[in-house]
């Protein structure tokens, strides 16, 4: 599998026989997103920066909320989670994702700003990739993302959602992160390349380069 980040919440799932794209952004990012072409979408929640599925060429198939979906042999699960601590009632629903493709568990959480529950985490088990906010503001906080990786165990995490030279909305950066993590800031990659058979047995943080 060949991970792509765009910015924001964005990134490219490729395998050998699908193309996956999560939270495609407009243009109130700071952002630009490129022209990716994909065989499915999916929609954390309905805001402008992160449901743009219409920016993705290809007629792609978009998965805007909880269920379970099958395309081109890759499994996906939604679960519902908040973007808020009250259970939606300021900020309204996020959805988790697990993907599974080429033999990976790929979970992207969103615009999450909560510890999910027991019954929650318990749907995300065996993760081997973990896509996290880590900006706060009004996502996860780097001691939220810490915990919430304690919780999941897995075996890599790339944090998302955090602030950028190119970001126009304020979030914190992501060294916060790296120094609740407790670890040295790994080198930047522009793409990863994973496969089921190499996977890191601890836990690895890879930060990616915006792709724009």
């Amino acid at each position: 599998m060949e991970i792509t980040w765009y910015g924001h919440s964005c990134f490219r799932l490729r395998s050998r026989l699908v193309t996956v794209v999560t939270d495609p952004y407009g243009k109130d990012t700071g952002y630009v997103l490129p022209r990716v072409r994909a065989d499915v979408v999916t929609v954390s929640h309905d805001a402008p920066n992160h449901n743009h599925y219409r920016g993705i060429a290809g007629k792609p198939y978009v998965i805007r909320g909880p269920g379970e979906y099958e395309i081109k042999s890759t499994f996906i699960i939604g679960t519902r989670t908040f973007r808020d601590t009250k259970k939606g009632a300021v900020r309204g629903f996020n959805t988790i994702y697990l993907i599974q493709m080429d033999d990976l568990r790929v979970c992207h959480l969103g615009d999450l700003a909560h510890i999910p529950s027991q019954a929650q985490i318990e749907t995300l088990s065996d993760v081997d990739i973990l896509l996290i906010p880590v900006g706060g503001k009004p996502t996860l906080n780097a001691s939220q993302a810490t915990e919430i990786i304690s919780l999941i165990e897995p075996k890599i995490i790339i944090p998302m959602h955090y602030k950028t030279p190119l970001t126009t909305i304020k979030l914190d950066p992501v060294g916060r992160f790296i120094q609740a993590m407790a670890i040295k800031m790994p080198e930047p990659l522009e793409t990863l390349k994973v496969r089921a058979s190499k996977t890191p047995s601890e836990t690895q943080v890879v930060i990616l380069q915006p792709k724009q």
